[in-house]
């Protein structure tokens, strides 16, 4: 008897559920998503806000005096002329600029070896010295102006530009050391360490290692200290005496008085006070960003 054997059907094979499909919520829109007026409108209205100002110093500083006009047309540079020759802003321009390029300096050699010191190093009071130099922070300028004031007295500094770059340096410094020392713990160890292999020392491996890869940061540090120097005012008002001895910002608050206030000449003055902190910045702004989010960054 011959009997057919039974052959059991192949099991169809199981598929998964298939995932539901998220849908974006209505919050979580892409910037793609976005119409471009909702960003640009906020955009210009901020922009509009900003740009009012300056053109408002540039229509006093460019019309004749005594003009009403909504357009400064007759253009005329005689308030820049005022300023720049009746007024003595040739040699505030001269002085603040002495003062900010020898504030740079300083504060960025001494606050690159205190920040390669912290970066590298560890002793004893690292962490009470950088306590310290974060409280220092929070101690307002004025507050110290009595006893700077007898200190250069004792030295015979007042009426120096020398008591306005030491007392500008002596307060860049806590922020500006922090700053490089954050950026060169960014710096990998092992770098110096193959330049010691080869037989460089210490300050060589840092000057040629180092050194190059803190550009940004070196930046950064050195165009805060310009910046904050050329615009104070408080040191400068306080330590120094003679005309020819003052700043670009004391010098403009010589331009008003209790009675009247030449508004042109106030607005030229204002523009030769920018426009070296604008070109500045127009040339850095690159570094300066890099240097400022790399020195924030915990190493």
């Amino acid at each position: 008897m011959i009997t057919k054997e039974a052959t059991a059907p192949a099991p169809t094979p199981v598929s998964a559920p298939a995932a539901p499909e998220r849908r974006p919520r209505g919050n979580n829109r892409s910037w793609d998503e976005v119409p471009r007026w909702q960003i640009y409108l906020p955009l210009s209205v901020y922009l509009v806000f900003t740009l009012i100002p300056f053109y408002w110093i540039l229509l006093f500083a460019l019309r004749p005096a005594g003009s009403t006009s909504l357009v400064p047309w007759p253009m005329t540079f005689d308030h820049f002329d005022k300023v720049w020759t009746q007024r003595s802003f040739g040699t505030y321009f001269e002085n603040s600029l002495l003062v900010g390029v020898a504030t740079l300096v300083m504060t960025t050699l001494v606050a690159l070896a205190g920040g390669y010191a912290l970066a590298r190093f560890d002793f004893k009071i690292k962490q009470g010295f950088m306590l310290a130099l974060l409280c220092s922070q929070f101690v307002p300028g004025a507050l110290l102006l009595v006893p700077l004031f007898e200190i250069f007295a004792e030295l015979k500094m007042i009426n120096s530009l020398g008591s306005v770059i030491l007392a500008e340096t002596v307060f860049q410094l806590p922020l500006s050391i922090i700053l490089i020392s954050n950026f060169i713990k960014n710096v990998p160890y092992s770098l110096e360490e193959a330049a010691w292999v080869d037989g460089c020392n210490r300050l060589t491996a840092f000057r040629i290692v180092v050194l190059p890869l803190l550009r940004p940061g070196l930046i950064a540090v050195g165009s805060f200290a310009f910046v904050h120097s050329w615009n104070h005012f408080l040191f400068a008002l306080m330590f120094l005496n003679n005309q020819d001895k003052q700043t670009i910002p004391v010098g403009l608050n010589t331009l008003m008085s209790a009675d009247s206030v030449d508004l042109g000449a106030l607005a030229a003055g204002g523009i030769i006070a920018a426009v070296p902190v604008v070109i500045v910045f127009a040339f850095i702004q690159k570094w300066l960003i890099t240097g400022f989010s790399a020195g924030a960054v915990k190493g």
